[in-house]
């Protein structure tokens, strides 16, 4: 069985590193799978990009930049350029030579210039089943990544206030939405979320409620994220053997959806919890609290947090990133609207539970009490409360043992695999 997986990029930002992390789970599993992409930028193994040389690799920058600047007209302010796609730039690769060999067409994330609706649909015209695997909520609605609080793309989009500067009945969100529309209506298409969060708003959707749907989460692999040993971990970063860290990971804390602020807010609650008069060894505890930041950042963005912040820096080692989560007591994701975020499943599988809100895909992953735990959506002084509480009252060990074998027995290569492996055959 030949699989090809279609992502705009192998290795940038989340979807595209599931992505990678499927293919190479499938050939590990006794799939023959590829991968095809706009961007190749990892090197790896069973990969290969639509643009060789480097005219090619300039035209794909260019459909980038024409895909966002064509958006630009209509987005309502800069804050949300790169979070809604019109799809009308993009390249046929329905002729591509690991198409043509397929026997299934795996789409993944393929926005900004890689696949354009035109694209799809002609793909779709090669009568070949197509598996789409969905990251966010682009496919089902009339073009935002995620809809927020709004629901229209349960009806027929249209009047898009939170995303274009002009909303009307008939704006941008309604023609990408009919269009849409038109083009998923004849397709052999089967869906799959890596969520069963997501899989319930596709099933609620407009656009794709006809067309079968599982929940499919994403792999990880389990021998390369593992436990370190924490001493161990801490003395790579040159961190103190005696200090409780909290890792946070930083990809672009302006994006309101990686819920910073709220970081930020349950960090200074943290520091009050810390200094109540019944802990008799509060300044010790405070004392001994660190922070650790890994990703894209700069030291002014943390200048305001009330414990002392190492910055990591952008880890694209593995075993770096491994030691980054093991040297961690505990891993806080903030954000208030997300799927199936890998970074929780690489601290999980490295033995660091997590703390973060109980909204999206999140409360799949963290089972509350027992291997980490949910705060309640949005509550700043709860998402304190959690990390307190994983700090100073759980049993630390039973929460590490806990969020480990979650991995094992949910995330693992072989067991995704397995459930994607009777998805093809059931299409065949």
């Amino acid at each position: 069985m030949k699989i090809t997986i279609l992502s705009t990029f192998d290795n940038f930002g989340g979807a595209a590193i599931a992505a990678s992390r499927l293919n190479k789970a499938l050939n590990n599993n006794g799939l023959l799978s590829n991968m095809l992409v706009q961007g190749e930028k990892g090197n790896l193994q069973n990969v290969e990009s639509i643009a060789q040389n480097w005219f090619q690799k300039k035209f794909a920058l260019l459909r980038f930049a024409l895909d966002r600047y064509q958006f630009a007209f209509y987005e309502k302010n800069k804050d949300v350029r790169f979070i809604f796609s019109q799809a009308k730039i993009g390249v046929d690769v329905s002729n591509h030579s690991l198409i043509q060999q397929s026997d299934i067409i795996h789409l993944h994330w393929i926005n900004f210039g890689f696949l354009s609706l035109n694209s799809l649909e002609k793909l779709f015209k090669i009568n070949k089943p197509v598996v789409w695997t969905l990251h966010d909520m682009w496919a089902f609605t009339g073009g935002c990544h995620y809809s927020r609080e709004c629901t229209n793309y349960e009806r027929n989009c249209g009047n898009c206030g939170q995303f274009l500067k002009n909303p009307f009945e008939n704006d941008l969100s309604h023609q990408v939405w009919e269009r849409k529309k038109e083009v998923f209506s004849k397709a052999n298409l089967t869906v799959v979320t890596c969520s069963e969060w997501l899989a319930q708003k596709a099933r609620e959707s407009s656009l794709l409620k006809d067309k079968i749907i599982v929940s499919i989460p994403n792999p990880i692999d389990t021998d390369v994220f593992r436990p370190i040993e924490k001493n161990i971990a801490k003395a790579y970063f040159k961190l103190f053997p005696d200090k409780k860290y909290i890792l946070f990971g930083a990809v672009k804390i302006s994006d309101q959806r990686k819920g910073f602020a709220y970081f930020a807010e349950a960090l200074s609650i943290l520091k009050m919890l810390l200094f109540k008069p019944s802990q008799a060894t509060t300044l010790n505890q405070t004392s001994k609290i660190e922070i650790i930041i890994f990703g894209q950042s700069q030291v002014s963005d943390f200048e305001g947090l009330p414990f002392k912040v190492n910055i990591l820096g952008k880890l694209s080692d593995l075993e770096m990133i491994c030691k980054a989560y093991s040297a961690a007591s505990v891993f806080v994701s903030p954000s208030i609207e997300d799927n199936l975020p890998n970074t929780i499943m690489e601290s999980m599988a490295c033995g660091t539970p997590v703390v973060g809100f109980d909204v999206g895909g999140i409360p799949e992953m963290i089972d509350h009490g027992k291997s980490g735990y949910l705060a309640e959506y949005k509550s700043s002084e709860d998402l304190a409360k959690g990390i307190y509480w994983t700090l100073f009252e759980a049993d630390y060990e039973a929460l590490a043992n806990n969020s480990r074998q979650k991995v094992l027995d949910n995330y693992s290569e072989k067991v995704i695999a397995e459930k994607y492996k009777k998805v093809y055959q059931s299409l065949l």
